[in-house]
């Protein structure tokens, strides 16, 4: 029965996770769609810089939502590491997009905004995918439980000094 409670309790915890990144990632794909739609039609950039501007913008958002909500109970290995990893990751999430992006305009030679739009649906997609894992692994992190005796179920006593 306690293997069923802890799988329960530790699915129920992934539910929310959940929840709350794709509450951040849609806000955050919101502000990424609007901002490359406005530099890429708006303003006339080219959809690779439009997608790299607007990806720096929502990803800021992002950093903070997940950091002080989504994952806000992981243990912090410190602000400027996080940080860093936070947007390494995502410039290989960014990468993903742009490569979908690229194919669709330069191999494809579709230029209308349809294309173009649904190329980076499919692209943000792919790079939520990756982000999702690898913020879990390197970027916020776990938090430490204490090592559990496997008879009893009870946290281990505490070493004595000598």
């Amino acid at each position: 029965m306690e293997f069923f409670r802890r799988a329960y309790h530790r699915f129920v915890h992934l539910i929310h996770e959940l929840a709350k990144f794709g509450t951040i990632g849609g806000i955050a794909f919101v502000i990424d769609f609007g901002a490359t739609n406005l530099f890429r039609f708006g303003i006339g950039l080219g959809p690779l810089i439009s997608t790299a501007l607007a990806t720096v913008i929502s990803a800021t958002f992002a950093y903070v939502g997940n950091r002080f909500w989504t994952f806000r109970n992981r243990e912090q290995s410190g602000l400027a590491r996080e940080y860093l990893l936070f947007f390494l990751l995502n410039g290989i999430g960014l990468l993903i997009s742009l490569i979908v992006i690229g194919f669709t305009t330069y191999t494809l030679g579709l230029h209308d905004a349809l294309s173009f739009n649904i190329a980076k649906i499919i692209g943000v997609g792919l790079g939520t995918l990756f982000r999702f894992w690898s913020y879990k692994k390197w970027v916020f992190l776990a938090p430490e439980e204490p090592p559990v005796e496997p008879v009893t179920g009870l946290p281990e006593p505490a070493s004595p000094r000598r």
